[in-house]
């Protein structure tokens, strides 16, 4: 018995998921093809409005079973065009594993014959870019109810980036120092940071608990 989803099947999920989102209001989706070891994967694209990303999660959530949040990634574009200045980019996979069995406390795994796989069974890899248009204040609505896995992502790309999360409860730092300054987001563009042995300076913000070494350089 063969390991994998036959690529064939795998490729026309993605194109029956992509096709679906694509009628969504604000989303564009489409498969992109992208290998890794000696097996190609099908994974859909998409890119969405901001104001169309709630809409869109839900649906990705009860419509295709989508039930796992990987990774979340915030960019700062301040060379880029207006509309485009920020972007969220989310990887989401369905894993098509429901109620698998508990025996005295340890999960058992499901076997399943993969040629046999139909349908929503079919795990996909999703990812989805949302663009942010020119603002000081980036924020998107946050999918931290649909999916867990999105609690703590959701909290890393504001700490790093500074990209809001619209109705996240508990956001926080959890990388940079709680007591760092309000406004200082380490990978925006427009701080210069200096590392030993470079002559470019912290920008002020970035002077937060800066070294003794560092006093007397310019910036």
């Amino acid at each position: 018995m063969g390991k994998t989803v036959p690529t064939e099947v795998q490729k026309s999920a993605a194109e029956s998921m992509a096709s679906s989102l694509g009628s969504i209001a604000g989303v564009s989706a489409e498969v992109s093809e992208r290998a890794s070891g000696t097996s190609p994967r099908n994974v859909v694209s998409v890119e969405c409005k901001q104001e169309n990303w709630r809409a869109l999660a839900e649906t990705l959530c009860d419509d295709h079973g989508v039930d796992h949040c990987s990774m979340i990634t915030g960019i700062h574009w301040p060379e880029g065009a207006p509309e485009k200045n920020w972007e969220v980019v989310y990887h989401f996979l369905r894993t098509a594993i429901k109620d698998p069995p508990v025996t005295e406390g340890m999960v058992e795994p499901l076997i399943v014959d993969p040629n046999t796989v139909r349908g929503e069974q079919v795990p996909l890899e999703i990812e989805v870019r949302v663009p942010i248009p020119e603002t000081r204040e980036p924020s998107v609505a946050s999918v931290q109810d649909i999916w867990v896995g999105a609690d703590w992502n959701e909290k890393e790309t504001w700490d790093l980036v500074g990209i809001d999360f619209e109705d996240h409860i508990g956001m926080r730092r959890v990388l940079q120092p709680h007591e760092t300054p309000a406004g200082f987001h380490p990978l925006q563009k427009q701080h210069k940071l200096r590392y030993h042995d470079f002559e470019e300076m912290y920008d002020d913000v970035q002077g937060f608990l800066r070294k003794p070494v560092d006093s007397g350089k310019i910036k």
